[in-house]
């Protein structure tokens, strides 16, 4: 048990090592050298977990989907408003989302590294269901066809926040946006109830924080 936690930790340092290197240089200037210097790990560590550049930018691609900040909710259409919200408050902040944006971007990169949308938007669309089976949504609503919009949309935002402000007003934007898109997909009785506020992300995102920390706690307890 402790050698596959050191192992999950050493793999979980060097994909946010490269990140990293990878947001602030692009793949192609970012060298495993670096990477290995800011893991703190040997050579051997990192192509046990990944054997070449480009596995390890597979590596940084597959990381950004997380459940980490889901906290549920009475109404699965506010977990949906909740994705959408800490995504916001994150890119800004995280070295695996901003590598993910960079690595992902054009045809190219989304070809040769793959992306993270498909998975975005499976998740997207299972909360969106969730909605209609619990009638949160108007009746006309597909949830696949909604969640694949919606991103889209998302997407959209997010690339004229980082020209505009380098996403320093992506919450507010993203918050503008559920704002254009709710009234025309929620019932009126779950509409008043969602919380589209531009800092629900980073309510969102203490509130997950603050869990995890009592759960590690309690553990640590129990241990």
């Amino acid at each position: 048990m402790a050698r596959q936690e050191r192992a999950v930790r050493t793999r979980r340092a060097v994909v946010e090592a490269a990140a990293s290197v990878f947001a602030e240089r692009g793949y192609a200037a970012a060298t495993i050298a670096e990477i290995l210097e800011r893991a703190g790990v040997t050579k051997g560590a990192l192509y046990f977990h990944f054997d070449s550049k480009e596995a390890l930018a597979r590596g940084v691609i597959k990381a950004q989907v997380t459940s980490d900040y889901r906290v549920p909710r009475e109404l699965k259409l506010q977990e949906w408003v909740d994705y959408g919200m800490t995504l916001a408050h994150r890119v800004p902040r995280d070295a695996i989302l901003l590598a993910g944006i960079r690595l992902s971007g054009g045809l190219q990169g989304s070809t040769r590294f793959g992306s993270a949308w498909p998975a975005w938007i499976e998740m997207s669309t299972a909360l969106l269901t969730e909605a209609r089976e619990r009638g949160e949504v108007l009746p006309h609503v597909e949830p696949g066809q909604t969640a694949e919009c919606f991103f889209g949309a998302w997407l959209g935002t997010q690339a004229y926040s980082e020209v505009s402000s380098r996403w320093n007003d992506l919450s507010e934007r993203v918050s503008v946006l559920y704002n254009h898109v709710l009234p025309a997909i929620a019932t009126p009785a779950a509409l008043v109830r969602l919380d589209t506020e531009p800092d629900r992300g980073a309510r969102v995102v203490h509130e997950a924080e603050a869990q995890r920390a009592r759960e590690a706690a309690l553990v640590a307890t129990d241990a």
